[in-house]
C-alpha cells in the first residue's frame, strides 16, 4: 500500500532526526508532527505513523539488543544512523507487529526498500541480512506464503564469500566433584558456547583463550579439538560473509564468571552437566556438546 510505505518513510526520517540530533525520546512525537505535515499533508491518517513510532521508541532498547545480537562484529553505535532505524523499524514489524496486518516478508521487503532508496551501496544487503536472521530464528512463519515482492538475494556462492576464523570452546570446571560447563545466553533465548573473532594472525589456541577470557571472565586451558562450524552472516560494509568457528574442549577453576558487558548476550552461568539436555540450544551446538561430554565421561 502506497500510503503505508510513504508513512514508513516518514517515520524512518523523523527517527533519523531525533537519532542523529541525540534528542529526547519525547521529542520524537513532534519530528514526526511536522514531518507528516511537510511530506504527506494528504494522509489524513497518521494513526499507523503514530503508532509505528510509538512501537520503535517503546520497544527500542529490546530492538537495538536484537540487532547487536544479529550484526555481532559491528557495535550499534558504528552502523549508519539511517540502517540503524531502518533495522529499529524493520525488527519492530518483525517482531512485534500484527503479522495479519504485517506479514513478516512484507515487514522484511519494506525496510530493504527503505535502505535502498535512503541508504548507502550495501544497506539493502546488510539490512537483508539482519532481518532475515532474526525472520530464521523465529521459524519463518509465512514462509511459504507469496510475497508481493521480490525477494532481495546475494548472487555470490558461499564458498567465494569472505571469510572470518572465530574461536570457542566448551569450557568445563569440576566443583566438589560434580562436572559443571560454562555457557552464554544470547538474546533469541538459546545457550551457546562462548566463542568470539580471532586476530589476524592469531594463533586459534591462544585466539580462543582470549576471547573466553574477554567474554566471560575465565582462564582456560585447552585440552581437546571438538572440530570446526561453519556459517553465513552479514556485515554492513562487506555483506554477506563466512565465519568458520573452531571449537575446542577447554578446563577452568570453577569460579565465578564475569560476563563482558555486550547488547547480544544476557546472561553467563555454570551448569551441571547433568541439566543440560533441559536447555535450549542451536541446533549445530548440541552436537558439540554431546561430543564434548563424551569425552569428558573418559577423563578422571
Amino acid at each position: 500500500m502506497a500510503n503505508r510505505h510513504l508513512a514508513r518513510s516518514i517515520v524512518m526520517q523523523s527517527l533519523f532526526e531525533w537519532d542523529f540530533a541525540k534528542k529526547a525520546s519525547k521529542e520524537a512525537r513532534d519530528i514526526l508532527s511536522r514531518n507528516a505535515g511537510e511530506f504527506a499533508p494528504g494522509i489524513a491518517d497518521t494513526s499507523f505513523m503514530d503508532e509505528l513510532l510509538s512501537g520503535v521508541m517503546n520497544k527500542r532498547k529490546d530492538l537495538d539488543s536484537v540487532i547487536t545480537k544479529a550484526a555481532p562484529d559491528w557495535p550499534l553505535e558504528k552502523i549508519s544512523t539511517i540502517d540503524r532505524n531502518i533495522l529499529r523499524i524493520g525488527l519492530y514489524e518483525l517482531l512485534f507487529a500484527n503479522h495479519a496486518e504485517v506479514p513478516p516478508k512484507v515487514a522484511i521487503n519494506e525496510a530493504i526498500e527503505l535502505a535502498k532508496t535512503f541508504g548507502g551501496d550495501t544497506s539493502g544487503k546488510f539490512v537483508n541480512g539482519v532481518l532475515g536472521a532474526v525472520y530464521k530464528e523465529m521459524g519463518e512463519p509465512g514462509k511459504d506464503e507469496q510475497s508481493p515482492k521480490k525477494k532481495f538475494s546475494n548472487n555470490v556462492p558461499d564458498s567465494e564469500l569472505p571469510l572470518e576464523q572465530l574461536g570457542g570452546a566448551i569450557v568445563y570446571g569440576r566443583d566438589n566433584g560434580i562436572l559443571y560447563v560454562a555457557l552464554v545466553h544470547d538474546v533469541f533465548g538459546h545457550w551457546t558456547l562462548s566463542k568470539g573473532k580471532l586476530e589476524d594472525g592469531e594463533d586459534v589456541k591462544d585466539g580462543t583463550k582470549r576471547e573466553i577470557k574477554e567474554e566471560i571472565g575465565l582462564d582456560v586451558e585447552i585440552e581437546d579439538d571438538l572440530g570446526t562450524n561453519e556459517y553465513t552472516a552479514y556485515h554492513p560494509e562487506k555483506g554477506k560473509i563466512r565465519k568458520r568457528v573452531h571449537y575446542f574442549l577447554a578446563k577452568s577453576e570453577f569460579t565465578p564468571i564475569t560476563l563482558e558487558v555486550s547488547g547480544g548476550l544476557t546472561d553467563a552461568r555454570w551448569f551441571p552437566a547433568e541439566e543440560l539436555a533441559l536447555l535450549n540450544f542451536y541446533d549445530d551446538i548440541l552436537p558439540l556438546i554431546t561430543k564434548g561430554l563424551k569425552i569428558l565421561s573418559t577423563k578422571k
